[in-house]
């Protein structure tokens, strides 16, 4: 029927197709019947509602017209002369044409106008079912209508995947077949509501049973429809499916708990502050925590509560931090129903794009145990340190005792000694005839005298070493123990030693026990390497943990690691005499100026193999 659409076709060729059917229509009429018979607009009228009919009303006045020229002009010969006789004749008949021509056409027009309007309503109307059609099939929610016994009518397919059944399985189920248990009631109930009058509508969140058994949340929202006559028709159904949502607000609950069994654990507050209104509030009743009286303060409320001594403190502490100055971290007291608290406050405040602070985030935590516990060390820490001076006190003044007891021991033997050793030269001196046991015995007392003479030397050195203050000064090693070495050369020119020192070992000590120290090792290292074929004898540092060790090491005779213990030790021996001189003073003295010095010392050795001895002195290099 689009032929007879006008609006489907262009102007132009409505108006040659008005123009082809007059023409053959007057051809037609001359045809069938002469000119000269009656009815000859008839048969253009005709024509003309055909074009009206093809091409709209102003195409079927345009074919009116040109019917009108044929017939006054050109059906009756002569050919374009007036076919009427009597004008007046031809004017009625023209006019009367015209106006019925005018009726004709203009109603077929209306008529065609009607018809495009039903069309396109109709086709509204479809395009509307359609839309609808394709809405209810195609909406991401689940829709059904049912009937009021539960009986459904329809369900789009959403619906279907939601509860994993298909669509043929649902419309042989009913929503009580698939609804929990625990919800069927309240669905019911609300129906029934529904059902009464009293509610047009409800919406309520539910669980369906999935055809896999897991539970699936929905929103669902159920409304009536009724008749014209108020009866009810049917229910519509929108169910929307929510257990993503439902699993993020358990996991929030899950989280807010936690939160606040940390806030609990923790003694911690959150809260957040308006910077315009100066208003506090404590989140997730977490003002319980701390005991405080209500979730929510003004500022002049907390400084009321801020103990007098600590409000000058948070106020300018507070402002600091709102112009961006300082972070706000503090500690200050609170009354809280009467018992002063200490809290620890910190806040984070958020800008606006001028920079000024428009909110405060912060935590506040009650550590008044904490402040209470470190009162309590403080004092310990205190009368500790008092009992550690005045111990310290008594131990020096014990040990300066026993230095100088020692001392004056070792320098008041000295007499005795040489009274005895004089007496026994004496002897030896004046009575030659004295028998060989006799002299043997003499010879026997000036040994045991020199002999005594010398460990009370060491004792003397001993208490020496461990007397005076301590002067730390840039200390060459390399250098001072060059020149020991080059000592001990000249003393012992047949020795035929190799010695390495390293150059740049430099320290912080005093020099003159530095110089004993290094004057011992190299000493032993050239006594015990005297037995030794190709003696070498190294002066070398290395880094042990990031600290400086410097180490003496030889070839020489050594010793068993099984009794080094014994070697620091004051008068104790490795070697026999006949073998090494010695009265084992020397690494005792060496120990007791290591750790003068804050330092310690380690030995380490093999028989027949050498020794090594390192020490640190506890302070940095020079530079």
């Amino acid at each position: 029927m689009k032929l007879w659409q006008p609006s489907r076709h262009s102007m132009a060729r409505r108006l040659v197709v008005a123009f082809v059917i007059t023409v053959l229509a007057a051809w037609m009429r001359v045809a069938l019947a002469p000119a000269e018979s009656g009815g000859r607009f008839i048969t253009l009228s005709l024509a003309a509602a055909v074009a009206a009919l093809y091409g709209g009303f102003r195409v079927g006045m345009f074919s009116t017209l040109v019917g009108m020229l044929i017939v006054n002009f050109l059906l009756v010969k002569p050919y374009f002369s007036l076919a009427f006789a009597d004008p007046v004749e031809a004017l009625w008949l023209n006019s009367w044409h015209l106006l019925t021509q005018v009726v004709v056409v203009g109603a077929i027009a209306l008529m065609q106008r009607q018809n495009q309007r039903l069309r396109e309503a109709t086709a509204d109307i479809q395009r509307g079912a359609k839309q609808l059609e394709d809405t209810f099939e195609h909406s991401s929610t689940g829709m059904a209508h049912s009937h009021i016994d539960g009986r459904w009518i329809r369900v789009n397919q959403t619906y279907c995947d939601l509860i994993g059944y298909s669509r043929s399985e649902v419309m042989a189920l009913s929503f009580r077949d698939f609804t929990h248990p625990d919800d069927l009631k309240l669905d019911e109930e609300l129906l029934q509501r529904a059902l009464k009058g009293e509610i047009a509508n409800y919406s309520i969140e539910k669980r369906y049973i999935h055809q896999r058994g897991h539970v699936v949340w929905v929103h669902l929202t159920l409304s009536l429809v009724r008749k014209d006559s108020g009866e009810p028709d049917y229910l519509i159904a929108v169910v929307q499916d929510i257990t993503a949502r439902k699993a993020t607000e358990e996991a929030l609950r899950t989280s807010e708990q936690l939160l606040r069994q940390a806030h609990q654990i923790a003694g911690l507050a959150s809260w957040h502050a308006d910077v315009a209104t100066r208003r506090f509030v404590t989140l997730w009743g977490s003002h319980e925590v701390l005991d405080l009286p209500t979730a929510e303060f003004s500022d002049d409320e907390l400084l009321a509560m801020t103990h007098p001594d600590d409000r000058p403190g948070v106020l300018q502490h507070w402002a600091l931090a709102v112009k961006g100055l300082v972070d706000y971290d503090i500690e200050y007291r609170l009354n809280i129903r009467g018992e002063d608290r200490w809290f620890s406050v910190r806040a984070e405040f958020d800008r606006d794009v001028q920079g000024r602070a428009v909110r405060a985030v912060g935590v506040t935590q009650d550590v008044t145990e904490r402040r209470r516990h470190a009162m309590q060390i403080q004092q310990l820490n205190a009368s500790l340190e008092h009992r550690i001076d005045e111990r310290t006190r008594a131990l020096k003044a014990a040990y300066d005792e026993l230095e100088s007891y020692s001392y004056a021991v070792a320098h008041d033997l000295r007499s005795p000694l040489r009274i005895i050793n004089g007496f026994a030269q004496a002897l030896q001196e004046d009575n030659p005839e004295l028998d060989g046991a006799s002299l043997a015995h003499l010879e026997r007392i000036m040994g045991a005298s020199k002999k005594m003479g010398e460990l009370i030397d060491g004792l003397l050195t001993l208490s020496q070493f461990s007397r005076g203050d301590l002067q730390r000064k840039p200390v060459s090693i390399s250098s001072m123990a060059s020149r020991l070495l080059d000592e001990f050369s000249a003393a012992d020119p047949q020795r035929d030693v190799r010695w390495v020192v390293e150059p740049g070992l430099n320290a912080m000590a005093d020099p003159p026990l530095i110089e004993a120290l290094m004057q011992n090792l190299l000493n032993n290292a050239w006594k015990y390497t005297a037995q030794t074929q190709k003696a070498e004898i190294r002066v070398y540092a290395q880094e042990v943990h990031g600290q400086t060790r410097f180490c003496v090491s030889d070839n020489g005779a050594g010793f068993d690691m099984a009794r080094a213990g014994k070697l620091f030790q004051p008068f104790q021996r490795l070697h026999m005499p006949n073998e090494f001189a010695g009265l084992g003073i020397g690494l005792a003295t060496s120990l007791r100026i290591v750790q003068r010095h804050g330092g310690s010392m380690a030995a380490n050795g093999e028989p027949g193999k050498g020794a090594t001895f390192c020490f640190n002195l506890y302070a940095p290099l020079a530079a």
